[in-house]
């Protein structure tokens, strides 16, 4: 009993930061509170029409001749519930007292937004800021879900500030690059099987937050007035978190084990990888009223699926998990129309494909690939200000997940059904 109790929390504590390492960029966001919201991103490192570009390729900073500031406030709704099967296990069915365990609802509204500026020093150079956030997902379940021995509560986000500048070469070719500081947050917190229905589950709780540094590269090269190529290279960036988990209403057993291996009191060190990532967009103007836009990108998952743990206690060495991850391929094709010398309406449709196979997804980590569709409007409102707004949708449908990691956390066997997130975008736009 000693050696399933021991090797189901070891295990489980594994898994979730494995996992996690993952949930880092499951979702690499091209919604940073920009109106490239309303165009599923298509265009992303091409369009260089407003402040945001600061970010999204600084190289089209040389496009402003106006000093620009945009901010952006976009919260995200996360709809992602999931409905568990006959082959989910007694004792992840039951909850230790006796009764039913809840289904799994991990559906909740995230804040989200950016905030950009860009600065013409003179007719060739451009100095810019970013302040956004491009990756990372919370989920929230209830606590007495089925999965509750594998994650209760998962945050790993990051904000980044990023200073750039863009250099015009001459009236085709421009460069940029940015610098950005990353400012990570991790938090994970999952029940521990006490075996004792007098007791109660205990719980597991790790929590730190980290910097670090991410370059942001980009060309943009407009072969003709109205046509541009934008190509962006986003540097790997390490987090490198460290904490000594927290246990609570933990059982004298298992209080007694952990003791003996060092790790109740044991700092435990996780590096977040995130990916290296390329993109390359197009931009054409058809005529005075319409133009259309394309992207296609890679992010290197393949690399960031291997994690190093390091456990500080001399009875548990360092070790190191392979996800078995794949690079992922993304493509956008979008067009925006100008109704009226006040108006533009854009639309666009997008396809990520998936980091993982369906058989690797796990409670704390359920992505898969995903399509996107957005539309939106802008409105010059004067010379000076513009308002935007947008609407996208971004479909990951249905994952089906079967885990199973010993007795203690028993099997969780069940789909995510219709799961989504809806991004509402509300920015504007001050030209000095």
């Amino acid at each position: 009993m000693n050696r399933i109790i021991q090797g189901g929390l070891l295990g489980g504590m594994a898994l979730v930061l494995a996992a996690h390492d993952g949930l880092a960029g499951g979702l690499y966001l091209y919604e940073i509170g920009s109106p490239d919201v309303g165009l599923a991103a298509a265009g992303y490192a091409a369009r260089a029409q407003d402040a945001s570009t600061a970010f999204t390729n600084p190289a089209g900073m040389t496009k402003l001749d106006r000093p620009a500031l945009m901010a952006g406030a976009q919260p995200l709704y996360l709809h992602m519930s999931f409905d568990p099967d006959g082959n989910t296990s007694h004792v992840a069915d039951t909850l230790p007292g006796g009764g039913q365990a809840a289904d799994g609802d991990s559906s909740m509204w995230m804040p989200a937004g950016g905030m950009f500026y860009v600065h013409p020093v003179n007719d060739q150079l451009r100095l810019g800021f970013a302040l956004t956030g491009n990756f990372g997902l919370s989920l929230d379940y209830e606590d007495d879900w089925v999965g509750r021995y594998y994650a209760q509560e998962a945050t790993l986000q990051a904000m980044t500030i990023q200073p750039a500048v863009a250099w015009k070469v001459n009236d085709q070719f421009s460069v940029g690059a940015g610098i950005g500081i990353l400012y990570g947050i991790f938090e994970d917190k999952m029940a521990v099987n006490n075996t004792d229905p007098l007791l109660g589950d205990g719980r597991l709780k790790l929590e730190d937050n980290e910097w670090g540094v991410q370059v942001n590269l980009g060309l943009l090269y407009e072969p003709l007035p109205g046509t541009r190529f934008g190509l962006t290279y986003l540097s790997q960036a390490d987090l490198d978190f460290s904490d000594t988990p927290e246990f609570t209403n933990l059982g004298p057993g298992l209080t007694t084990i952990l003791t003996n291996r060092g790790l109740l009191d044991a700092a435990i060190d996780l590096g977040v990888k995130v990916p290296q990532a390329v993109m390359f967009s197009a931009y054409h103007e058809l005529n005075d009223r319409l133009a259309i836009m394309a992207n296609l990108g890679w992010q290197d998952w393949s690399q960031f699926g291997k994690v190093d743990v390091s456990v500080d206690s001399i009875n548990s060495p360092s070790f190191t998990t392979d996800l078995d991850y794949d690079d992922t391929w993304h493509v956008a094709f979008g067009a925006q129309y100008r109704l009226s010398p006040l108006w533009l309406l854009t639309g666009g449709v997008a396809y990520d494909s998936a980091m993982m196979d369906e058989d690797q997804i796990v409670p704390s980590l359920p992505v898969g690939e995903t399509w996107r569709f957005g539309f939106g409007s802008r409105y010059e409102w004067s010379e000076n200000w513009t308002i935007g707004a947008a609407y996208e949708l971004a479909w990951i449908g249905d994952l089906d997940m079967d885990v199973e990691r010993g007795p203690l956390a028993g099997r969780v066997s069940g789909s995510y059904d219709n799961t989504a997130i809806h991004a509402i975008c509300l920015n504007a736009e001050y030209r000095f």
